[in-house]
C-alpha cells in the first residue's frame, strides 16, 4: 500500500483498535522508504511509520494532545529563526484546508542535531466535505542541500579568478538573485549591485536591440534560469545610470548540482560596442566601393577575382556573378601577358602600385585606357592575402590629351604657313610698280587673311554664327591670293550650297591646306599659274574639283606624306568623304566628294 492509498483511508478507521490486518499494513508502511504521521483534525498525532520516527530522533505519543502537528522537538525555518508550534505547516493545513508543497523546515532532534526536511501535506475530508484531519510526507534533504552549497561554494571559490578575467561575468542563485560579478561586469553595468537583493542583471535597464523595452525577468538570464538550458544569439542593450547604453551579447548557462538541481546561473557578457562600430564602417566603406564610379575589384595572390563592385560593372561590362571566381586575366589584353605577374609579385612584396596607366579589355572586346592603383590586402594577422585594385576610366582624358596635341600641332602648323603666306603676298605684290602700291597690296591681302581666319576660328568655336554658302567659304579662304592686276588667276563656278556646322570647320581647313600648298609648291607660286574650283550637287553627296595650271613642272609626287597631307585626310574621314589627288605634269588636280547631308546647313 501506497502513501495515497493511507490518505484515503477514513480517519474512523484509522483510529480503529489495532486488529490483525491493520498490524500488517503498519508492518508494510514501516517498510515505506519515505516519512509520513497522519494528525487527526485536531492535530493530534494517530499514525507514523518508523522512517518519520527516524527522522524526528524520537517516538512520540499517539493521540497525546501534547503531541499536536508533528513529532520533531522544535522547528526553524530555513533561515535559522524559531519556527512557533502554532505556525507549523500541519497546523496551517487543518487550519485553512489548503495543502503544503515542497516546504522547507528545519527539524531539530533530542540531541540537539539538526536536518533540513522537505514537507509535503495533503488534507483528509470525510463524505460530507469536513476536515477530519492530514497526512505529511517528508524527507530529509539535509546531504542534497549539503550538496548545493558545495556546488556554490566551490562556483564562489572561482570568483578570485574569474574576477581577473577582462570579459564581464556575474553569477545568480536559483531565483536569480545576483551572488557575483566581477570588475568587468560592473564597468559594462556602470553601477555595483547588491549582492543577494538584484536579480538576473545588474544593469539599470535593459533593450531590445532596436530599442524596446527588456524586462529584468524577461532577459536571457531569466529564460536560461526558468527553462534550465542554455540562451543563446539574443542581443540585448544595457542602460548606464548616466545613460549611456552598451551592446552587449549575453551568454548565461544555468549550474546543476550532483543531482541534477538546480542551484544557479553564470552569464558572460560581451561588449559589442567596437564591433558595432566596426561593422557599422564596414557597411559605409561597402556602401562607397559600391557606388563609386571608379571600377574597384580585389583578388587574391593567385589572380582570381574575390570581389566585383558596381563601377567594375559599368567599366569592364562583366556583372559581379560573372567575375568572381574567374583569373583577373580575363581583363588584360593578349600583348600584355606579363603585367598581371608582375604587379601581384610586387603586391607580395608589399609594394603598392601608383596611377599605373595601362590599357583592360572590356567583356565586349573593347580596349579601354585606365589609371591603376593596386595595394596589398592584409588579414589580421598582417599577412598578405590579395591585392585591391581602383581603376579609373582614362579614356576621354587621353582621347583629349591626343585631340590637345593635334590642335598644338596644327597651330604650329598654321603659324609656319601663315609665314609662308605672308611672305607669298609680298613677293606677289612686289611685283606691282611703286612702293605704295605694294604696301597698300600687302596690307588688302593679310586683311583677307585675317577675315577667312575669322571666319574658320567662329565656325571651330562652334559660337552660334549663322550658316553661310559654300562659295562664301571659298571666296574667304582664297581671297589673300586674288591680285588686281590678274583676275583671272582663281576661277570659281558651282551652286550656291548653303554650308554650316562641323562641315565649315572641315572644308575651311582643306581649302586653307589647298591654297597654301599652292602658294608654295603649285600653281599661286607662279606667275603665269591659275587655279580652277569647281563644285556640284551630285545625287547625295557633293563634289569639289580643284585644278592647278601653270605651275611649276610635276616631276614625281611627294616622297613623304607631310602633316599637312595627314591634316587634310584626318578631316576627310571626318567628313565621312574621301578625296583622290592625281599628279599630272601640267598641274596637281584633286577630287573631293562629301556626302550632301554631312553639309551641316
Amino acid at each position: 500500500m501506497s502513501s495515497s492509498d493511507v490518505t484515503s483511508l477514513p480517519l474512523s478507521q484509522v483510529e480503529r483498535e489495532p486488529t490483525d490486518s491493520w498490524l500488517d499494513i503498519e508492518r508494510l508502511l514501516d517498510l515505506f522508504p519515505g516519512a509520513f504521521y497522519i494528525c487527526d483534525h485536531e492535530g493530534r498525532i494517530v499514525r507514523y511509520n518508523q522512517g518519520a520516527a527516524d527522522l524526528w530522533g524520537r517516538r512520540p505519543r499517539l493521540n497525546d494532545p501534547s503531541e499536536r502537528f508533528g513529532g520533531a522537538v522544535r522547528l526553524y525555518r530555513p533561515d535559522g529563526s524559531l519556527l512557533p508550534h502554532g505556525q507549523h505547516p500541519m497546523a496551517e493545513t487543518l487550519r485553512t484546508g489548503a495543502p503544503v508543497r515542497n516546504a522547507e523546515i528545519v527539524i531539530e532532534r533530542p540531541d540537539r542535531t539538526r536536518i533540513l526536511a522537505l514537507v509535503n501535506i495533503n488534507p483528509l475530508f470525510n463524505a460530507a466535505g469536513a476536515i477530519t484531519g492530514a497526512i505529511n510526507c517528508f524527507r530529509d534533504i539535509t546531504e542534497h542541500r549539503q550538496q548545493q552549497e558545495q556546488v556554490y561554494n566551490e562556483a564562489l571559490r572561482s570568483h578570485e579568478l574569474l574576477s581577473l578575467l577582462p570579459a564581464a561575468i556575474y553569477m545568480t542563485d536559483a531565483q536569480g538573485r545576483i551572488t557575483f560579478y566581477n570588475e568587468a561586469a560592473a564597468n559594462l553595468w556602470g553601477c555595483r549591485p547588491e549582492l543577494g537583493k538584484s536579480e538576473f542583471c545588474g544593469s539599470w535597464k535593459l533593450f531590445w536591440p532596436d530599442g524596446t523595452p527588456l524586462p529584468h525577468d524577461e532577459c536571457p538570464m531569466a529564460m536560461a534560469l526558468k527553462e534550465k538550458r542554455p540562451i543563446r544569439g539574443l542581443d540585448a542593450v544595457a542602460e548606464r545610470p548616466d545613460g549611456t547604453r552598451v551592446p552587449f551579447l549575453p551568454y548565461p548557462t544555468p549550474l546543476f548540482d550532483a543531482s541534477g538541481h538546480l542551484v544557479g546561473a553564470v552569464n558572460v557578457l560581451v561588449d559589442m560596442t567596437e564591433r558595432l562600430h566596426a561593422e557599422e564602417a564596414a557597411r559605409r566603406l561597402a556602401l562607397i566601393v559600391e557606388s563609386s564610379d571608379d571600377a574597384i575589384i580585389s583578388t587574391d595572390l593567385d589572380g582570381i577575382v574575390t570581389s566585383w563592385n558596381g563601377g567594375a560593372e559599368r567599366l569592364y561590362g562583366y556583372t559581379a556573378a560573372e567575375a568572381i571566381g574567374r583569373p583577373v586575366m580575363i581583363l588584360i589584353p593578349d600583348d600584355r601577358p606579363d603585367e598581371e605577374p608582375s604587379i601581384l609579385e610586387r603586391i607580395r612584396r608589399g609594394e603598392r602600385v601608383d596611377h599605373y596607366e595601362t590599357v583592360r579589355r572590356c567583356k565586349d572586346g573593347r580596349l579601354v585606357d585606365v589609371s591603376l592603383t593596386v595595394s596589398p590586402i592584409h588579414d589580421g594577422a598582417g599577412r598578405i592575402i590579395g591585392a585591391s585594385k581602383i581603376a579609373r576610366n582614362i579614356t576621354d582624358r587621353r582621347q583629349a590629351e591626343e585631340q590637345q596635341a593635334l590642335l598644338l600641332r596644327e597651330m604650329n602648323h598654321r603659324i609656319k604657313n601663315l609665314f609662308a603666306l605672308a611672305i607669298g603676298i609680298v613677293s606677289l605684290s612686289g611685283r606691282a610698280a611703286g612702293a605704295e602700291t605694294v604696301t597698300d597690296a600687302i596690307r588688302e591681302r593679310l586683311a583677307a587673311l585675317a577675315r577667312a581666319h575669322e571666319l574658320t576660328l567662329h565656325a571651330a568655336a562652334g559660337d552660334g554664327m549663322r550658316s553661310t554658302t559654300l562659295r562664301a567659304l571659298i571666296e574667304a579662304i582664297l581671297e589673300p591670293y586674288r591680285e588686281a592686276s590678274a583676275p583671272g588667276r582663281l576661277a570659281l563656278d558651282g551652286t550656291d550650297l548653303p554650308i554650316g556646322g562641323p562641315a565649315l570647320t572641315g572644308i575651311a581647313l582643306l581649302m586653307h591646306e589647298f591654297a597654301t600648298n599652292a602658294a608654295k609648291y603649285g600653281a599661286l607660286s607662279s606667275p603665269t599659274g591659275r587655279i580652277t574650283i569647281r563644285w556640284a550637287l551630285d545625287g547625295d553627296r557633293v563634289t569639289i574639283l580643284w585644278r592647278e595650271h601653270g605651275g611649276p613642272p610635276i616631276q614625281h609626287p611627294p616622297a613623304e606624306e607631310g602633316f599637312g597631307s595627314s591634316l587634310a585626310r584626318s578631316t576627310v574621314r571626318q567628313l565621312g568623304g574621301a578625296l583622290a589627288r592625281e599628279w599630272s605634269r601640267e598641274g596637281l588636280v584633286m577630287r573631293l566628294s562629301i556626302p550632301a547631308e554631312r553639309l551641316g546647313a
